[in-house]
């Protein structure tokens, strides 16, 4: 179980994801569209309750068209 720290560093890095998202006007199913993640996810990880893995931190970065070391910059 995650520990009270930790959940708020998932949701403030989901609070960035959404930004990053928004910024490029995309909805969930376009983003999923985009790459390889399901648009259920993508609202899960925007919301904190989903820790990422590297590999869907890659494919969210090539969804929105922008670098890994940018999707990690919050």
């Amino acid at each position: 179980m995650a520990s009270e720290n930790q959940k708020d560093h998932l949701i403030q890095f989901g609070k960035h994801l959404a930004s990053l998202r928004k910024n490029k006007n995309l909805s969930y199913r376009k983003l999923a569209q985009n790459c390889d993640i399901d648009h259920a996810d993508i609202r899960k990880y925007e919301k904190g309750e989903q820790n990422m893995t590297f590999l869907t931190m890659v494919e969210y970065a090539k969804g929105l068209g922008i670098s890994l070391k940018d999707l990690l910059d919050f």
